[in-house]
């Protein structure tokens, strides 16, 4: 390649929290290459988030690593997936230089090291700085959608997870969304088309009703514009997580295994209050159980958590509260 690349795939196939922890390296490309046109390789629901970012010319839908990126003419392909050797290997075939982590089994051998214990939007920034892309790893606010929800000012309390070790039990998360009922909160249970059943069983332990019960309702425009408005959230470590820190949304996350060192919010925002019982992350889960680290967590010290995190709202809040 002689000069700026013209065309640039990147590689992101994953979900809300993964997209909005890549953000910081999207929009550093964009600065690298101001005229490149940038495509990024995701799935299709993930459409209006990627509008926000500002830093996406186009969206290749594709599915998981299953069904690679559409083959085109791209001057550069830029693995912000995984370390490889897969993923390396689904942007082999476009035949552009590669910028990825180091992997020699899946003809890379050259490129940063990947380091398991390192915050995974940093990692992505090291990368592009390895290749001469600097970014900056605080660059994570999304553009707010432009309707204003009618539950706006509603505190957002989503129980679901994709893994059963970070689904905290629901009657806990009951217990807090009745105690911040009890406190003057109004109550949204949110959750994936997977959740109806889980947020109506919430919503009916903490006395709330059915209607409070949004999950399956929104789409994931629909839920940053809830998020982006937002009184609270609070939640487990899952992609609700990653927005209310993009719209700097007070929130709660609870951690399990995997903890905020490694996903959580930045440790400087004080409106952002990551909970984790680290002494216990090493311990093992049981079955269908959630992991150890998170199931020590008290409701109590989760509402504790959300006026701490109420009462240092971030200076550049712009909710309707």
């Amino acid at each position: 390649m002689t000069g700026p690349p013209a065309d640039v795939l990147v590689l992101r196939a994953l979900g809300i929290g993964d997209l909005a922890t890549g953000v910081p390296a999207l929009r550093g490309l964009r600065v690298a290459y101001p005229a490149a046109r940038i495509t990024l390789a995701a799935p299709a629901w993930l459409a209006p988030l990627v509008e926000l970012i500002g830093a996406v010319d186009r969206l290749d839908p594709v599915d998981g690593l299953h069904s690679g990126p559409r083959r085109g003419r791209y001057d550069l392909a830029v693995n912000l997936h995984g370390r490889g050797p897969q993923s390396h290997r689904v942007l082999a075939p476009l035949g552009a230089p590669l910028w990825a982590f180091r992997n020699p089994d899946a003809g890379c051998p050259t490129g940063p090291e990947w380091r398991p214990d390192e915050h995974e939007t940093a990692r992505w920034c090291r990368l592009l700085a390895w290749y001469g892309a600097p970014a900056d790893p605080g660059d994570l606010a999304l553009s707010t959608p432009p309707s204003v929800p009618a539950e706006a000012g509603a505190t957002l309390v989503h129980p679901g997870a994709k893994a059963p070790a970070r689904r905290w039990p629901p009657e806990r998360f009951a217990a807090v969304a009745r105690a911040l009922s009890d406190a003057g909160h109004r109550i949204l249970i949110t959750g994936s088309g997977g959740d109806v059943a889980l947020a109506r069983h919430v919503a009916d332990l903490a006395g709330l009703p059915g209607s409070r019960a949004v999950a399956g309702r929104t789409g994931v425009g629909e839920l940053a514009g809830l998020v982006a408005h937002a009184r609270l959230v609070v939640c487990g470590d899952t992609g609700i997580g990653h927005l209310a820190t993009a719209y700097g949304t007070p929130s709660v996350v609870l951690f399990a295994e995997l903890g905020p060192h490694l996903w959580g919010p930045p440790p400087a925002h004080p409106w952002h209050r990551a909970l984790w019982r680290a002494d216990l992350a090493h311990e093992r889960q049981a079955g269908d159980a959630p992991h150890p680290a998170l199931a020590a967590l008290t409701a109590a010290e989760v509402v504790a958590a959300a006026q701490q995190a109420i009462g240092a709202r971030s200076p550049a809040s712009h909710r309707m509260l």
